[in-house]
């Protein structure tokens, strides 16, 4: 918040963010001067640092870990087709920068079909008109942010390991033996009924926790074309521009992707003893 210095009934206002560049009070009119804000670099000298190396402690015994296995590595090639409205007419394209996007990389088990899902963000930067006249035009450079999606299923084959195949649940019902007497006039006293207990519903029901196989995204490669549709010189007779010049709307963009992805599944891996190694489990004392 600013405050104020007070000189007789002269009064100037200081920031507070400038109160380390106020200089003091000139003798000569009474007023507080501040200097002009500045950057100042100073190089120090950078001393060597000693080292000394340290014993790596690792579990040396055998054990299981549960670590992502590679299935499968591939390169997916996908096409989209998209037309682009830019907010306002452009004469010429200046710049275009992409990077892919990925929102789903499912694996259906069983049929080994993978379905991919994503967007590709592309900042299109373009010239437009502020003034012109028959030998040139000048303008502002302006740019427009799209999101293109994209869709597309492949079928996987596994080059590495094969996925775990999923562990269907189980449900199961059972029931008990009933016994009651049977009061009618076509049985015995000794007859009796045995069945099953409809009163009752008994259940074992197991759910099985899958690991889901998953994507890791590797690299990407995009070509593309684009063309500008309906070029069309300007229609306003209140300006002229030079006569190749021709103004547009919107972007036609054929692109093909080249997406690398590598296939995972979290498994459990033994891991054999290391000779050597450190054991860090603790040791029962045998007396």
């Amino acid at each position: 918040m600013p405050y104020v210095r007070y000189n007789n009934s002269k009064i100037e206002i200081i920031n507070s963010v400038d109160k380390k560049a106020f200089s003091g009070v000139d003798k000569a009119d009474g007023k507080a001067r501040v200097r002009s804000a500045r950057v100042d670099v100073t190089s120090l000298v950078t001393d060597n640092c000693e080292n000394t190396p340290v014993p790596i402690s690792a579990y040396g015994s055998g054990s299981v870990a549960r670590v992502p296995v590679v299935l499968a590595q591939l390169t997916v090639q996908a096409h989209v087709n998209s037309v682009v409205t830019l907010p306002e007419y452009a004469y010429e394209i200046k710049r275009i920068r992409k990077h892919l996007k990925i929102t789903q990389c499912l694996l259906i088990q069983d049929t080994n079909i993978l379905f991919i899902k994503g967007f590709i963000r592309k900042n299109i930067e373009y010239a437009t008109r502020s003034t012109s006249n028959a030998e040139g035009f000048a303008g502002d450079i302006r740019h427009a942010t799209v999101d293109i999606p994209f869709n597309c299923t492949t079928p996987v084959t596994f080059n590495g390991l094969a996925p775990v195949q999923p562990v269907q649940n189980t449900s199961t019902e059972f029931q008990y033996l009933k016994r009651e007497e049977i009061h009618h006039p076509d049985f015995s006293e000794k007859d009796e009924l045995q069945s099953g207990d409809l009163r009752e519903h008994n259940q074992i029901s197991t759910e099985f926790f899958n690991e889901l196989p998953f994507c890791d995204l590797i690299s990407a490669r995009i070509v593309e074309f684009d063309e500008q549709l309906m070029p069309e010189p300007p229609r306003d007779k209140n300006y002229v521009t030079p006569f190749e010049e021709k103004r547009f709307h919107r972007i036609e963009e054929k692109m093909v992707l080249f997406i690398t992805l590598r296939l995972l599944q979290n498994r459990l891996v033994a891991v054999p003893a290391v000779a050597g190694a450190a054991d860090d489990r603790p040791r029962r004392r045998i007396d």
